[in-house]
């Protein structure tokens, strides 16, 4: 009769193996809500830039580098170094590979689990315990158990109390698979792949923040130095003035008055050197501090006065319907979205019924020289299913949260948006104003130039006094300070532009490398 239970044997894993197929069959169905990619609803083109101006903004293709536009080695260095060396940018790199390896783990639930095992044990059964329904007491006759009845099983050998100490060595392994009959795996692999995409964007919307904020601090740090030459040269034009009204005095010419006035101007214009100094020390800190270096790194590089950066003749922000694939804070509100629908899924698949294949194969004996033995083998397999009867509304409840969680997605998905072309908005009315702004400046420098001139001419000549010559040197300090400002301003509202489109972390994440989730 050997080949009873072969056929037997066969058949099972027939049935086994048809199974399995059907669940494979099945395993396609997926509930919960298909993700669909928000559409982004733009204009036509940028605001047009009023009136004449000296930089325009085109729709021709973004530049990567945007920073390059201004023609400032320093500053590209800088920025490549901000790339490569700025902890809050690898504090988002150790978070992206946090993120992928949580995915990892979501996927790992597709795959069969499987585990090896081996033990050995010397082991001593209770023979109080259920040991005692088989026959084998301690102190009772054995063969009967306490009640003086025949034991169930076969009883110990004759004279023989109690049961023996053994050894028992085996070894196997254990396999084990969730069929994903509704998606419950999928989804959450969907859930975490989405999420893990929202945490690469949120790398690149730090990356777009950082080259911003340095150009900017590069522009101010400029600005600073340029503000302190023209109050350097204010106060050896003034300190000329002390000496001439002195000359004067002595002359007959002037009163003490004069020299007085002129003394206390160049006090006043001293005293504004320090704190403009106390402020360069400041944003070369902070540029230290970007590229992760400690105070004073960039001393020697970017003491040295430099002029203010060049506005471009031209800045291409490419079209407006592109915003949406550049900026990466409403990619990464899309990505959230993502991974909220994904997650609704989940938690519908909760209400169905869940089913793992499961199998082990194990050899087993009392002696190690068995082990060898086919005979020595056990297995068992067969599918296990659960299904929720009753959870105290838990399942009700985590599917009403993941859908109010879908729908704040959604909704700060459509502020994310809006708040974007409000940033352009402005960015863009900066860019026009800031130019109109340093154009009138530039003229009313001029104009004070000349007025001054007049008036110390006229001084020296006695037809006019002194407190006129100070009063238009405060005039001319301040518009001159004025349009330094206005110049950097000019600047940094190019950098504004770009921030607010989202770009420059092409530079450093081809587009693609990173548009491939996103089509």
């Amino acid at each position: 009769m050997p080949t009873t239970p072969v056929m037997c044997g066969g058949n099972t894993m027939k049935r086994f193996l048809l199974t399995g197929f059907s669940a494979l069959v099945l395993a396609g169905c997926t509930v919960g809500p298909e993700y669909k990619k928000p559409q982004v609803v733009s204009p036509a083109t940028w605001r047009a830039t009023q009136g004449p101006a000296q930089s325009q903004v085109t729709t021709a293709k973004t530049a990567p580098q945007w920073w390059a536009l201004f023609h400032d080695p320093m500053l590209t260095r800088l920025e490549n170094e901000v790339a490569a060396s700025n902890l809050d940018l690898k504090v988002a790199s150790l978070r992206l590979m946090q993120s992928q390896a949580e995915k990892r783990i979501a996927s790992a639930a597709q795959m069969p689990n499987i585990d090896g095992n081996a033990s050995y044990g010397r082991e001593r059964a209770s023979t109080n315990g259920v040991l005692g329904l088989l026959g084998t007491m301690e102190r009772e006759q054995a063969g009967s158990i306490a009640s003086g009845m025949p034991g169930f099983g076969p009883t110990a050998l004759p004279g023989s109390v109690g049961n023996p100490s053994f050894n028992l060595p085996q070894y196997g392994m254990n396999a084990s698979w969730e069929v994903d009959f509704w998606g419950h795996v999928r989804r959450q692999v969907e859930a975490a792949s989405a999420a893990m995409q929202a945490t690469e964007d949120m790398r690149r919307d730090m990356l777009v923040s950082l080259m911003a904020e340095t150009a900017q601090d590069y522009i101010e740090l400029r600005a600073i130095q340029t503000q302190i030459g023209i109050l350097e040269h204010n106060i050896a034009v003034v300190a000329e003035s002390v000496r001439l009204t002195r000359m004067r005095l002595e002359q007959g010419a002037a009163t003490q008055l004069d020299v007085a006035e002129a003394t206390g101007q160049l006090h006043s214009f001293t005293a504004r050197l320090a704190p403009l100094q106390a402020q360069a020390t400041h944003m070369l800190n902070a540029l230290s501090f970007l590229i992760a270096r400690e105070p004073g790194t960039l001393d020697a590089e970017l003491g040295k006065p430099a002029a203010i950066p060049s506005l471009p003749v031209a800045v291409p922000l490419g079209l407006p319907s592109e915003l949406a694939e550049r900026r990466p804070d409403i990619r990464m509100a899309a990505d959230k979205l993502h991974a909220a629908t994904a997650s609704v899924g989940v938690a519908i698949a909760d209400f169905f019924p869940r089913v793992t294949l499961s199998g082990s194969l194990d050899v087993q004996a009392l002696q190690f020289s068995g082990l060898g033995s086919w005979a020595s083998r056990q297995y068992g397999f067969g599918p296990t299913a659960t299904l929720p009867i009753f959870e105290g509304g838990r399942l009700t409840g985590q599917l009403h949260l993941r859908k109010a969680q879908q729908q704040e997605a959604a909704t700060q998905f459509q502020r994310t948006v809006l708040k974007a072309w409000q940033e352009i908005d402005d960015a863009m009315a900066d860019f026009t104003a800031a130019q109109k702004r340093r154009d009138e400046l530039a003229e009313a420098v001029q104009q004070n130039e000349i007025a001054v001139a007049m008036a110390r001419a006229q001084y020296v000549q006695g037809a006019s006094d002194f407190l006129n010559v100070l009063t238009l040197q405060n005039a001319l300090l301040s518009s001159q300070s004025a349009l330094a400002n206005a110049t950097a301003y000019n600047a940094a509202s190019v950098t504004r532009l770009y921030r607010a489109v989202g770009g420059g972390w092409e530079a450093f994440y081809p587009e693609q490398h990173i548009t491939k989730n996103h089509s």
